[in-house]
Protein backbone atom coordinates (compact mmCIF):
# COMPACT_ATOMS: atom_id res chain seq x y z
CA UNK A 1 0.00 0.00 0.00
CA UNK A 2 1.49 3.15 -1.27
CA UNK A 3 1.33 6.44 1.07
CA UNK A 4 -1.61 8.81 0.56
CA UNK A 5 -3.76 5.52 -1.12
CA UNK A 6 -6.20 5.30 1.61
CA UNK A 7 -7.25 9.14 2.95
CA UNK A 8 -9.09 6.90 5.79
CA UNK A 9 -11.47 4.26 6.93
CA UNK A 10 -15.02 4.37 7.28
CA UNK A 11 -16.50 2.99 9.56
CA UNK A 12 -20.38 1.17 9.40
CA UNK A 13 -21.49 0.49 13.42
CA UNK A 14 -24.31 -1.24 12.01
CA UNK A 15 -23.59 -3.22 9.88
CA UNK A 16 -19.84 -4.56 10.77
CA UNK A 17 -19.84 -8.13 11.54
CA UNK A 18 -17.31 -9.76 14.13
CA UNK A 19 -13.94 -8.71 14.54
CA UNK A 20 -13.50 -11.86 16.49
CA UNK A 21 -13.54 -13.77 13.47
CA UNK A 22 -11.00 -16.15 11.92
CA UNK A 23 -10.73 -14.36 8.68
CA UNK A 24 -10.51 -10.96 7.60
CA UNK A 25 -11.70 -10.21 3.81
CA UNK A 26 -12.79 -6.95 1.88
CA UNK A 27 -16.07 -6.59 0.01
CA UNK A 28 -17.53 -3.20 -1.68
CA UNK A 29 -20.98 -1.65 -1.63
CA UNK A 30 -23.05 0.22 -3.84
CA UNK A 31 -20.89 3.56 -3.05
CA UNK A 32 -17.48 2.41 -3.73
CA UNK A 33 -16.20 2.12 0.07
CA UNK A 34 -14.47 -0.87 1.53
CA UNK A 35 -15.77 -2.58 4.68
CA UNK A 36 -13.50 -4.68 6.54
CA UNK A 37 -15.46 -7.54 7.32
CA UNK A 38 -13.56 -10.31 9.01
CA UNK A 39 -9.86 -10.84 9.98
CA UNK A 40 -7.75 -12.80 7.36
CA UNK A 41 -3.75 -13.22 7.56
CA UNK A 42 -1.78 -10.27 8.49
CA UNK A 43 0.77 -10.35 6.36
CA UNK A 44 -1.16 -10.33 3.50
CA UNK A 45 -1.09 -7.56 0.91
CA UNK A 46 -4.70 -5.79 0.78
CA UNK A 47 -4.74 -3.57 -2.64
CA UNK A 48 -7.90 -1.10 -2.21
CA UNK A 49 -9.57 -0.38 -5.82
CA UNK A 50 -11.28 3.15 -4.60
CA UNK A 51 -9.96 5.54 -2.11
CA UNK A 52 -11.45 5.12 1.32
CA UNK A 53 -12.86 7.68 3.38
CA UNK A 54 -13.93 9.00 6.97
CA UNK A 55 -11.38 8.07 9.24
CA UNK A 56 -12.70 9.05 12.78
CA UNK A 57 -15.41 7.18 13.93
CA UNK A 58 -18.22 9.76 15.14
CA UNK A 59 -18.24 10.21 18.61
CA UNK A 60 -20.92 8.61 20.88
CA UNK A 61 -22.82 11.08 23.51
CA UNK A 62 -21.75 8.75 26.21
CA UNK A 63 -18.32 9.36 25.94
CA UNK A 64 -18.17 13.56 25.73
CA UNK A 65 -18.68 13.58 29.50
CA UNK A 66 -15.75 11.52 29.68
CA UNK A 67 -13.65 13.08 27.69
CA UNK A 68 -14.55 16.46 29.17
CA UNK A 69 -13.51 14.72 32.27
CA UNK A 70 -10.15 13.61 30.54
CA UNK A 71 -9.48 17.21 29.23
CA UNK A 72 -10.06 18.83 32.48
CA UNK A 73 -7.55 16.53 33.58
CA UNK A 74 -5.50 16.86 30.79
CA UNK A 75 -5.73 20.71 31.91
CA UNK A 76 -4.99 20.09 35.36
CA UNK A 77 -2.14 18.08 34.62
CA UNK A 78 -0.69 20.63 32.04
CA UNK A 79 -1.18 23.67 34.51
CA UNK A 80 0.81 21.32 37.00
CA UNK A 81 3.46 20.93 34.70
CA UNK A 82 3.51 24.69 33.87
CA UNK A 83 3.53 25.76 37.75
CA UNK A 84 6.53 23.09 38.47
CA UNK A 85 8.47 24.70 35.43
CA UNK A 86 7.75 28.37 36.43
CA UNK A 87 8.91 27.29 40.03
CA UNK A 88 12.14 25.20 38.77
CA UNK A 89 13.17 28.00 36.97
CA UNK A 90 12.63 30.34 39.53
CA UNK A 91 14.62 28.22 41.95
CA UNK A 92 17.36 27.88 39.31
CA UNK A 93 17.28 31.86 39.34
CA UNK A 94 18.09 31.75 42.74
CA UNK A 95 20.51 29.23 42.96
CA UNK A 96 22.35 31.35 39.97
CA UNK A 97 22.25 34.33 42.24
CA UNK A 98 23.40 32.61 44.62
CA UNK A 99 26.11 31.25 43.36
CA UNK A 100 26.83 34.98 41.70
CA UNK A 101 27.11 36.27 45.45
CA UNK A 102 29.31 33.27 46.71
CA UNK A 103 31.96 34.31 43.73
CA UNK A 104 31.53 37.71 44.34
CA UNK A 105 32.37 37.18 47.89
CA UNK A 106 35.05 34.80 46.93
CA UNK A 107 37.22 37.32 44.19
CA UNK A 108 36.67 39.88 47.47
CA UNK A 109 38.11 37.59 50.02
CA UNK A 110 41.09 36.57 47.55
CA UNK A 111 41.54 40.61 46.42
CA UNK A 112 41.89 40.65 50.70
CA UNK A 113 44.22 37.45 51.00
CA UNK A 114 46.35 39.15 48.13
CA UNK A 115 46.89 42.28 49.85
CA UNK A 116 47.17 40.81 53.12
CA UNK A 117 50.15 38.85 51.64
CA UNK A 118 51.81 41.68 49.76
CA UNK A 119 51.86 43.08 53.57
CA UNK A 120 53.30 40.16 54.98
CA UNK A 121 55.78 40.05 52.11
CA UNK A 122 56.91 43.76 52.66
CA UNK A 123 57.14 43.12 56.27
CA UNK A 124 58.93 40.00 56.05
CA UNK A 125 61.48 41.51 53.83
CA UNK A 126 62.08 44.93 56.15
CA UNK A 127 62.73 42.10 59.03
CA UNK A 128 65.15 40.16 57.23
CA UNK A 129 66.41 43.38 55.89
CA UNK A 130 67.08 44.41 59.38
CA UNK A 131 68.50 41.00 60.75
CA UNK A 132 70.80 40.98 57.86
CA UNK A 133 72.36 44.38 59.28
CA UNK A 134 72.14 43.44 62.89
CA UNK A 135 74.35 40.10 61.26
CA UNK A 136 76.61 42.74 60.06
CA UNK A 137 76.97 45.30 62.70
CA UNK A 138 77.08 41.85 65.10
CA UNK A 139 80.38 40.60 63.07
CA UNK A 140 81.78 44.10 62.75
CA UNK A 141 81.43 44.35 66.72
CA UNK A 142 82.87 41.13 67.39
CA UNK A 143 85.90 42.28 64.97
CA UNK A 144 86.44 45.21 66.72
CA UNK A 145 86.32 43.49 70.54
CA UNK A 146 88.70 40.86 69.04
CA UNK A 147 90.89 43.75 67.63
CA UNK A 148 90.75 45.36 71.26
CA UNK A 149 91.18 41.89 73.24
CA UNK A 150 94.45 42.16 71.02
CA UNK A 151 95.58 45.35 71.57
CA UNK A 152 95.16 44.98 75.36
CA UNK A 153 97.27 41.73 75.39
CA UNK A 154 99.90 43.70 73.71
CA UNK A 155 100.01 46.20 75.64
CA UNK A 156 99.87 44.28 79.14
CA UNK A 157 103.18 42.24 77.27
CA UNK A 158 105.09 45.98 76.62
CA UNK A 159 104.43 47.55 80.40
CA UNK A 160 105.71 45.80 82.76
CA UNK A 161 103.89 47.65 85.15
CA UNK A 162 100.69 46.44 84.66
CA UNK A 163 99.61 43.19 86.55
Amino acid sequence: MQPGEIESLHYLLSSAPSLHSSQFNMSQDRTNRVHLNQFSNPFTKFQYPYQVQDMNPPPLSSNSTSDEAEDQQLSLINERKQRRMISNRESARRSRMRKQKHLDELCSQVLWLRNENHQLIDKLNQVSECHDRALQENAQLKEEASELRQMLRDLQLHNPYLP
